[in-house]
């Protein structure tokens, strides 16, 4: 008994130590937002919500009423749900361009031990409810975590994982086309995609399901991560599809899958494509990028005058046989707490608040697209930009001659004894 009680006390401290519980909240509280609302007093709250999450058109973003039954859905099955509102300047030649957009976090719903099928079974019928929820909610667009289908097992560099792989007309997306059809919705579903029509190549992929349940094409991961345990190249490699563009019932959308965050030109890419929403479907554990996750999209939707939809899947996935990542630290069996936080960006630089670090959600939000043209207008990046000079320096650094422009000081040669 005196040892448990010493172990629990142990725990405790490292838990105040790090400020994060086990379970992935903070201190109690499911995110960083929920904490300092419950913490401050209203007025110093308002100020810190308007420094830390900008105004939106010169305000504070609303909340949006969702109907009861997506309310009901969220209290039964137990996952978190909000839902906020981007709006734009009133035009004079344009009528509101306004599209209703969702995101799906998840955790893995039964051990990585259990069946695959089963494993796979489970975790549809873990997000059934949550996509209902979306389209009662009238949601145009929804878009799925990073290889949602299965535990993120990318890194354990076992190939029996490689059984999750599926082709562009599976299993899952079989299951999303039915709800596409039911609620008018596009949905955009990662899969690990198993190539049929070359040699089973395995891809990590997005699925872009149109809102008749049909499929408008898909994307492949352009960037693939080498650090620490996410290193993904034991499964596949970097995508062949470019940076498409899918012009939707709703909308222009493109999606950049995970790590392709860290990337500036391949957000650059899907903009000069002309995406007014760019998707980030990811997978990352807090020790490894959470100070990056709130400033890497939302800048990116500021750099190039769209808006930004990140999505981190949610828990600790524990794998039944331990490995090390090359990094030096022991071996070990899961990748550490991934801790959700999913959230919108806007091009005039405002956000909203993040889902819960420790559960399940959907989190929603109204985009009206006219606001991406407004920005561009503000701001001038597209005029400005020297593209012909960032071409030219792009076109010399590839070649293996390439040699970098620096003028040195004359005074900082070395002189003779």
């Amino acid at each position: 008994m005196a040892e448990l009680e010493n172990a629990d006390g142990k725990e405790e401290e490292q838990k105040g130590q790090k400020g994060i519980s086990r379970d992935g909240s903070v201190h109690g509280f499911e995110s960083l937002h929920r904490l300092l609302s419950a913490s401050l007093k209203p007025e110093i709250f308002n100020e810190v919500s308007r420094m830390l999450l900008g105004l939106n058109c010169g305000s504070a973003l609303k909340t949006i009423d969702l109907p009861p039954s997506a309310i009901s859905l969220s209290s039964k099955y137990d996952f978190d749900v909000q839902a906020f509102c981007f709006r734009a300047d009133r035009e004079l030649l344009r009528e509101p361009r306004i599209v209703r957009v969702g995101l799906i976090q998840n955790s893995i719903v039964l051990p990585t031990t259990a069946p695959f099928s089963d494993q796979k079974k489970a975790i549809m019928q873990r997000l059934k409810p949550m996509i209902d929820a979306a389209g009662a909610s009238g949601v145009n667009i929804l878009c799925l975590q990073e290889a949602w289908t299965m535990p993120f097992a990318f890194c354990t560099r076992e190939k029996r994982w490689c059984e999750f792989a599926e082709p562009v007309d599976g299993e899952s997306t079989q299951f999303l086309q039915d709800l596409a059809r039911k609620y008018n919705m596009v949905v955009v579903s990662p899969i690990l995609e198993r190539d049929v029509n070359h040699g089973e190549t395995l891809w990590n992929t997005a699925i872009i399901i149109g809102n008749h349940g049909n499929i408008i094409g898909k994307h492949r991961k352009n960037h693939i991560p080498r650090v620490g345990d996410f290193n993904e190249s034991t499964y596949y490699m970097e995508g062949n599809t470019g940076h498409p563009v899918f012009e939707t019932a709703f909308g222009k959308i493109a999606i950049n899958i995970c790590y392709g965050r860290h990337h500036p030109l391949n957000w650059l890419a899907f903009g000069l494509n002309g995406a007014e929403i760019v998707f980030n479907p990811s997978a990352t554990v807090g020790e490894l990028s959470e100070p990056m996750w709130p400033i890497e999209a939302r800048n990116a939707a500021i750099a190039n005058s769209y808006y930004v939809a990140s999505i981190n899947r949610v828990g600790t996935e524990v794998f039944p046989n331990p490995f090390t990542s090359g990094d030096g630290k022991p071996q070990h069996a899961d990748f550490g707490h991934f801790y959700g936080s999913s959230y919108f960006s806007a091009p005039d630089a405002s956000c909203t608040p993040s889902l819960s670090r420790c559960r399940d959600g959907l989190i929603i939000s109204d985009m009206d697209l006219n606001l991406c043209r407004q920005l561009k207008d503000k701001w001038g990046f597209r005029m400005t930009a020297r593209y012909d000079l960032y071409a030219e320096l792009l076109s010399q650094y590839v070649k293996p001659d390439f040699e970098p422009q620096v003028i040195t000081d004359p005074s900082l040669q070395k002189r003779p004894l």
